[in-house]
């Protein structure tokens, strides 16, 4: 039998991208996700089994959640169905669980591979339900966005989650070495070039094998300045509006409630490189300053609000030096929740009480009815007292008194708490009783 010519549509094998020429098979091969995959670990225990359960894969980009699906179907004798959420839509859906069910009949089971299953609405999400309960489908979902955000509670009830992790410095050398022995060359980089090259795919394999493609043919030496000039720098990753923005604003937040100030300017530069607004930040920073530190320093929230006011003044980059002074003056500021929780316990208070009015002596009497109605009797003029505190009584008449703002001995508020001490200690006395009172 004659060979059949070659096909107009056939793809010389070093014409693939090298990110697909350089894809694991066997989940042996795969790089930086051991917690996982290793015999012991919870997707290996199931590969050994061959007894998969439906699966939210979630990591970054690059990290090899496709990879992954496409070998547990291999290594599963499984039928191996792709879908892009982005581009699929109900009609496709329909079309791969028909096919699942004809499967299943002549017992072929289905791994249906859903790439970027977050972008399903709930609908959507909602018509997988009966197919991965009667085992006509397993579904193995990729995301990059926090499944407990982004997916239905009844579809995540019936899936395990695995967390993928960013690809390390030491999985990402592996892949340059796996790819120059494919290539057959070492990469024309020196030492300095080639950990920058690390750096530059910040934990995505995929971006790392498609800058070796860029990388291989420049003449050599390349050092990380030529490195810089002939590659872009992957964009960090962040996304205003979804978890890396909550996360990053956690971290700052957390950072300076810790009194770290060099991890919290950290988080500062990562949240302005990933093109946060800085008034956004400033909003933020605000908040901490009354609600981590309060009393303890007062001179906070006015240090974040001056930051907020110099970066409307001048804008970026010149104002975000203001955001950075203001940060450091949080992180190292004494720290007190004491107007926080104060707050917290009067707003309860406030609610269990209804509507009590104020005790009579401490309402203006601007007309005669009022004061023949007892309004501002017996009413004490505290400065005019011996002591400028008259121990009177300002709490509903029909509530007793309670202690909402409890202040710390951190900062200034060490002194707020020596004060209202001594006027416990004369309330207890009665203080004032009797002296300086007045009409209003």
């Amino acid at each position: 039998m004659s060979e059949l010519p070659p096909s107009l549509f056939d793809v010389d094998d070093a014409s693939r991208p090298l990110a697909d020429r350089l894809r694991p098979h066997t989940l042996a091969d795969v790089v930086g996700q051991d917690h996982l995959l290793a015999q012991d670990a919870p997707i290996g225990r199931m590969v050994a089994a061959q007894r998969l359960v439906s699966m939210i894969l979630w990591g970054p980009p690059g990290c090899g959640k496709t990879t992954i699906a496409r070998l547990l179907a291999e290594q599963t004798n499984l039928a191996f169905e792709p879908l892009s959420a982005t581009f699929s839509g109900v009609a496709d859906l329909r079309k791969v669980f028909q096919a699942a069910q004809r499967r299943r009949e002549i017992g072929q089971g289905t791994l249906l591979f859903v790439d970027e299953i977050h972008r399903f609405n709930r609908a959507q999400q909602d018509s997988f339900l009966p197919y991965v309960e009667d085992g006509t489908i397993v579904l193995v979902g990729a995301t990059t966005e926090n499944p407990s955000f982004e997916l239905n509670g009844a579809l995540l009830s019936r899936c395990q989650v695995f967390v993928l992790k960013r690809l390390d410095d030491a999985a990402l050398g592996i892949l340059i070495t796996r790819a120059e022995e494919l290539l057959g060359a070492s990469l024309p980089l020196d030492d300095d070039a080639r950990q920058a090259l690390i750096a530059m795919a910040d934990g995505d394999g995929r971006y790392l094998l498609n800058m070796i493609e860029q990388v291989q043919s420049l003449p050599a030496p390349v050092d990380s300045a030529a490195l810089a000039a002939a590659v872009q720098k992957r964009a960090p990753l962040y996304d205003k509006s979804q978890e890396g923005h909550y996360n990053l604003i956690s971290a700052l937040h957390k950072s300076m409630r810790g009194s770290d100030p060099d991890a919290a300017l950290y988080w500062l530069a990562r949240m302005l490189a990933g093109g946060e607004d800085p008034l956004f930040i400033a909003r933020r920073i605000t908040r901490f300053a009354t609600e981590d530190i309060g009393m303890a320093d007062p001179n906070a929230v006015q240090q974040a609000l001056a930051a907020w006011d110099v970066y409307e003044r001048l804008g970026s980059p010149e104002g975000e030096l203001a955001i950075a002074q203001a940060v450091l003056y949080l992180a190292t500021a004494p720290k007190s929740i004491g107007v926080y929780r104060g707050f917290s316990r009067a707003n309860a208070a406030a609610k269990r009480t209804g509507s009590l009015m104020p005790p009579a002596h401490i309402l203006n009497a601007p007309t005669r009815m009022m004061k023949d109605l007892g309004y501002g009797k017996g009413y004490q003029y505290d400065p005019d007292t011996e002591t400028g505190f008259s121990g009177a009584n300002y709490f509903p008449d029909d509530m007793a008194r309670e202690t909402f703002y409890e202040p710390t001995e951190n900062g200034y508020e060490r002194n707020v708490a020596e004060r209202l001490r001594q006027w416990a200690k004369l309330r207890d006395q009665g203080a004032g009783d009797g002296k300086a009172a007045a009409d209003d």
